[in-house]
Order: structure tokens, then sequence, then C-alpha cells
């Protein structure tokens, strides 16, 4: 079995070179920019293009990892004249059938993980998620699961999307607040290093409790004297101020109130 990747960012990136340390072939990368291609193309031993219709006829899957609201455009052009293979798409918020209009053998692989480029991801201790549309698709994706990932779930488009809405918020969100954290800390002369320790102790706390048991800090305890001076610390930074604010009501709620899904009728 041969593949292509069309797209050639962290995540192609990543997938890319996992399918090749696993064996697979991969014939050709796309991307809209050669330099972009060229880089891939050359880590895989593989073409590179930058012109769909010069994607090789040997390949029989097409992984598709492009930002989401390229994919409309891309299909179409990408399908076209290839009908019969098999298409996969990476995305965590895409519904599979968006290309149900363009070809009969279509499915998702999404492996729910954060990528860069030039750091290395071990693929054997990632969740796969993955959906399709029929049993060649089904079994062409299991086995490109197996193969590259570590545990493989079956998940519907509404269930990955939901997921994906998860992962935001425990990554991206997440992230964000890391980033944050580290402007006040360089306000202050600190090094963003000294948060390592407690960063990595709150990540290791959820393996052994849920987050809502993990949760500590001013907010749990509505302890409104730490609350409300550190509002007025941000005074400088309204969009960090108004994050606290919803964060700090957000924590307290939680803490306070058993979710929907606990409660008793």
């Amino acid at each position: 079995m041969k593949f292509s990747l069309i797209g050639a960012g962290n995540l192609a990136t990543q997938l890319g070179v996992a399918m090749v340390a696993q064996g697979c072939e991969v014939v050709d990368v796309w991307s809209r920019t050669e330099d972009s291609a060229q880089r891939l193309a050359q880590r895989l031993g593989c073409r590179a293009t930058t012109a769909l219709n010069d994607l090789s006829d040997d390949a029989d899957v097409f992984i598709v990892s492009v930002r989401d609201d390229v994919l409309p455009e891309l299909l179409p052009l990408l399908v076209r004249g290839r009908e019969s293979k098999v298409f996969l798409h990476t995305a965590g918020s895409i519904d599979m059938n968006i290309f149900a209009p363009f070809c009969r053998h279509y499915g998702v692989f999404y492996p729910m993980q954060t990528f860069s480029k030039e750091r290395s991801t071990r693929f054997e201790e990632i969740p796969c998620f993955v959906e399709w549309s029929d049993d060649e698709t089904r079994a062409v994706v299991l086995s490109l699961a197996r193969r590259v990932g570590g545990s493989v779930h079956p998940l519907s488009s509404d269930q990955r999307k939901r997921l994906h809405l998860a992962a935001v918020f425990a990554c991206n969100f997440a992230n964000h607040c890391y980033a944050i954290a580290e402007g006040l800390l360089r306000e202050a002369s600190v090094g963003f290093e000294v948060m390592l320790p407690l960063i990595d102790e709150t990540a290791r706390k959820v393996h052994e409790l849920s987050p809502r048991e993990a949760q500590t800090g001013p907010a749990v305890r509505n302890d409104r004297t730490v609350i409300d001076r550190q509002s007025v610390w941000l005074s400088d930074h309204p969009d960090w101020q108004n994050i606290y604010a919803v964060m700090s009501d957000s924590i307290h709620r939680l803490a306070t109130h058993e979710p929907e899904n606990d409660q008793q009728p």
C-alpha cells in the first residue's frame, strides 16, 4: 500500500516520519509552498510537489492534513480523477462526510496530540481516533492506526468534535495560560523555568485524581481577599484580567456544584 501526504505542517510531518519508520511507503508530499514540500519530502525520502495534478498515480491512500478552512476548496481538486482511491483527513473538528460528494472510500485518522515539526513524537503513546465510510476504508485506516499509533478508538464524527473541543481546553487553553504566566514572570524578571515543577506535578496528579479533585487555589476556596487583590494586579492587562475573573468563577462553580451528569433525579 502506497501513501500520499497532502500537507506538510506539524501533524503531517510527525505522521510521515512515524509512517516511514514503521515501513509505510510514502510516495510523495504535496504542499502549497515549495519549501515546505521539499523539507518534508527530504525527511521521508520521497517526491515533493506543489501541484495536485502532479501527484503520483501509484498512491493508494491520500492522507489530508491541512487547515480546516482549506478542505472545501482542496478536496474537489484532489479527488478528481482519483475517485476509486482512499481518502483520509486528520482533523478533529471536521465531519467525515465532507468527502461524500466526491468519492466512495473515505474516513478519518485523528491522532490526538499536540505536534511540532522539529519535536519528535512517540506515536505509540498517542490514542488514534478513526472513522470509515465502508469496509475498504475500514481495513486501511485500522491497519494504519495499528501500525503507527498506540490505542485505536473508532469514533463517530459527532463524538470526535466533542473530543476535539475537550482537547482545545486541555491543551490549547492550558498552554495559553502558560504563556500568560510567562508574561507575568517576565515583568517580575523571573524565568519561566521555575514553573516547570508545578506544571509537571499538576499534570501527574490527574493520572491519579479527577481534575475536579486535583483542583487547588484561591478560587476553589472563594478566597475573595486573594482573588480581588490579584485582579487589581492585572489592571494593566485587561484581557488577562477578564480571563482570570471568568476562570476563577468557573473553578468555584465547578468545585461547589455537582456536574449535571452526576446529579440524581
